[in-house]
């Protein structure tokens, strides 16, 4: 598993702008029902991976503006909960997210949400390049750190090892503090 210095993995510099999956309508990828967005690229290298053939920058589709007006489209249904960015690594995609997350957001305000999993950790990402900042002042919730395969733990909701955590990106913003999200039910993820 590789561990980025600040700044060190530019997505101007990494991404193809391509796509390894778009998946309407699921239930697995964050709270309600989801259309999930699959990135292609990463860097960090997990070891045990969920989804290793997304790794490679190369894989899948080039992300068109059909697609964008597909997923704006299907997140239009009132059952749909809102979008979750995944991959690959969707901080080494953001010329294809951040226009992608301002249309939802001008379409949609906050009646949607956006959710978004990365290997960078909360702490990591406060010293990052301007555009993954841009990219998580648009989200909601964030599933935060590498998959750690000996912390692998399968009784997690949303998160794959204990390490990971699931954050309150607007609330955590606001106060400069990692605050976890909690669930519409109420819990805290810890």
């Amino acid at each position: 598993m590789r561990h980025p210095k600040a700044q060190e993995w530019l997505a101007q510099e990494w991404s193809q702008g391509k796509i390894a999956d778009y998946k309407p309508y699921n239930f697995v990828d964050g709270e309600g029902v989801r259309c999930s967005l699959y990135v292609s690229g990463c860097l960090f290298a997990c070891e045990g991976c969920y989804n290793r053939v997304a790794q490679n920058f190369n894989y899948g589709t080039v992300y068109t503006e059909a697609l964008e007006q597909q997923i704006l489209k299907d997140l239009a249904a009132p059952y749909c909960q809102g979008l979750t960015l995944l991959g690959g690594e969707p901080f080494l995609n953001t010329q294809i997210l951040i226009p992608l997350c301002r249309a939802i957001r001008q379409e949609f305000g906050n009646s949607k949400d956006i959710w978004s999993w990365t290997g960078y950790y909360w702490e990591e990402m406060m010293q990052e390049s301007p555009d993954k900042l841009e990219l998580l002042s648009l989200i909601d919730v964030l599933v935060d750190g590498r998959f750690e395969l000996s912390k692998k733990d399968l009784s997690l909701q949303f998160r794959g090892s204990s390490n990971q955590r699931i954050i309150d990106v607007k609330s955590s913003l606001w106060r400069d503090e990692v605050i976890l999200w909690r669930q519409s039910s109420g819990e805290t993820y810890k």
